[in-house]
């Protein structure tokens, strides 16, 4: 299973990626796009956790492809009952995918609420 920032069209081990200001209590790995994610380490078990990305049009396309390249199971809904759909929900696309640690991913091209 791939990981998240390799859907997101950043390899393991690409520079963009890069631990910033480690006194933080959180290392931050940022990506190209000016994106952050803070990430911290822990011997306890992590709840599987839901994260959205709102992506522009073309950003969603790159993602998607990769996803289907990859054989990346997804689904249209969070509730995984509809497999191998995208949704349209406020007029714009959306998908659901799992991270290797059963975290639910989702892409989505317009907020929540936003609309048509």
């Amino acid at each position: 299973m791939p990981r998240p920032a390799a859907v997101g069209g950043v390899p393991d081990g690409d520079p963009r990626v890069a631990a910033s200001n480690p006194v933080r209590a959180f290392p931050r790995g940022r990506a190209g796009n000016g994106v952050s994610l803070d990430f911290a380490e822990t011997t306890r078990a992590i709840t599987p956790q839901h994260y959205a990305f709102l992506v522009g049009e073309e950003e969603f396309d790159a993602a998607f492809d990769r996803i289907r390249g990859q054989d990346v199971p997804y689904w249209a809904d969070p509730g995984q009952s509809q497999p191998q759909v995208i949704n349209h929900r406020d007029g714009g696309r959306g998908l659901y995918f799992e991270d290797p640690d059963g975290h639910l991913l989702e892409i989505i091209t317009r907020p929540y609420g936003s609309g048509s």
